[in-house]
């Protein structure tokens, strides 16, 4: 029998004629067509040390006559070398498969992030000692995974660090500088579980990132106080529960938080006191006088919380069960006001604290008046053994501010009206109860 040729293959397949192998008659190459085959296969057949070995070596007609010809001699080449290229292959085959595997197995960014996340920030905030867990989540699942997520953790290299770090500096410099500090957190996570061996995010500081975070300037005018009142009545998606938590923001110069997580339990309507807890940034509990006005958006904000024991109660169902608003809740909000703010420059939720400390100063409020306002710590000797809370100082310099705010648009307009035709008095503000501590000293360290 001579060597194989193309119309000979094509006809056996057209005549259904199976065999266990025909000869090319050169180089050991055989073409087999079982049964159970859908195509017909190539095979190499040789000895190698004294021992009959065979291969496959692809399908035919996608491996053509001539294609097969020219490995099974390249294969030959190598078994007069002294290779066993039927054990190679399986070798080959092995290596491919454990490398698969590996890769399937192998944790990726993702996954290290989590577990970083559940056993450093989610244990800690089940333990009271981190406030906000949602915020580095949320920095995580939009900030880092989008670039690195689905890689393994031990591929990732400096330049995808510097990349994340880069492209978050364009628009949050600060964020940026969190993030550096939470990838070496995370990668350092990762190799004391011996889960990576090298930490990428090492070389990288606060340079590298957003730079050094610049002290802000920014606060609001009397005009642009307007114009942001008049926002606030016009941008139809803006909610009230979100325009009375800024307006009590601009009056009582509140950093967001100790607002957003007030308490009914602490707020004594008919007195006009929020008694103000100790879980705050200056750790020491406060007698905060409420004027008039604020009163009245306590009043309608407790019918709009119904039975909750939240002044800002959550509004739908969070993935951590968070029972007040969520921190963000308040910057998406400014973010609908924006386009209703005539062209005004761009300003934070914060700013809406130093915009009340700058129109108190602009009152003529005492400094110390103005700084305990914000529940600022008194620095040095005088922090220590002036323990005095001003609470009367307050409760006139609120007032005053609660008077300017009317003027400038911030009241609805029937307090507005009552304010104007001497009903309640906007200067009527409360004493904290009989026997109430007006605020007890920070906590030394």
């Amino acid at each position: 029998m001579g060597s194989l040729s193309d119309i000979e293959l094509r006809r056996w397949i057209e005549r259904g004629e199976y065999t266990e192998g025909k000869s090319d008659r050169q180089n050991g190459l055989y073409w087999v067509f079982r049964r159970s085959f859908r195509n017909p296969k190539w095979r190499l057949r040789y000895n190698f040390r004294g021992t009959a070995r065979t291969m496959w070596l692809g399908d035919y007609p996608t491996m053509t006559l001539a294609e097969a010809r020219k490995e099974a001699k390249r294969l030959q080449a190598r078994i007069t070398l002294g290779h066993d290229v039927a054990l190679e292959k399986q070798e080959r085959i092995r290596d491919a498969k454990a490398r698969h595997e590996a890769a399937r197995s192998a944790i990726t960014f993702a996954d290290l992030a989590d577990d970083w996340y559940d056993r450093n920030v989610w244990q800690r905030h089940l333990q009271g000692n981190f406030k906000h867990p949602h915020i580095p989540r949320r920095q995580i699942d939009t900030r880092i995974l989008p670039f690195i997520g689905k890689l393994p953790a031990e591929e990732v290299k400096p330049h995808h660090i510097d990349t994340i770090l880069t492209a978050a500096a364009k628009d949050a410099p600060t964020v940026s500088n969190r993030l550096a500090g939470m990838l070496k957190a995370i990668f350092n996570h990762g190799i004391k579980r011996h889960l990576i061996q090298h930490n990428p995010a090492t070389p990288f500081g606060i340079d590298d990132a957003g730079g050094k975070r610049k002290a802000r300037a920014r606060w609001l005018t009397r005009s642009e106080l307007t114009i942001l009142f008049n926002a606030m009545k016009t941008t139809s998606t803006l909610g009230r529960e979100n325009e009375l938590a800024f307006k009590l923001l601009i009056l009582l110069g509140g950093r967001k938080m100790e607002v957003m997580t007030a308490r009914w339990e602490e707020i004594d309507l008919n007195q006009g006191v929020w008694m103000m807890g100790a879980d705050n940034k200056a750790r020491r509990a406060m007698a905060v006088p409420l004027p008039a006005i604020a009163v009245d958006w306590l009043r309608e904000l407790k019918r709009l919380a119904g039975a909750s024991s939240w002044v800002f109660p959550a509004r739908k169902m969070q993935s951590k069960g968070t029972p007040h608003i969520s921190p963000d809740t308040l910057n998406r909000a400014l973010d609908r006001l924006k386009p209703n703010l005539a062209g005004m420059e761009s300003f934070t939720i914060h700013d809406l604290r130093r915009t009340a400390r700058t129109h108190l100063a602009e009152l003529g409020v005492k400094r110390d008046v103005a700084e305990m306002c914000l529940n600022h710590t008194i620095k040095g000797v005088e922090g220590v053994y002036n323990q005095y809370t001003y609470f009367n100082e307050r409760r006139d310099a609120l007032n005053q501010w609660a008077d300017l705010i009317v003027a400038l648009g911030g009241a609805s307009e029937h307090q507005a009206d009552a304010a104007a035709s001497g009903g309640k008095p906007i200067e009527q503000c409360g004493a904290p109860p009989a026997g109430f501590l007006p605020f007890a000293p920070a906590v030394s360290k």
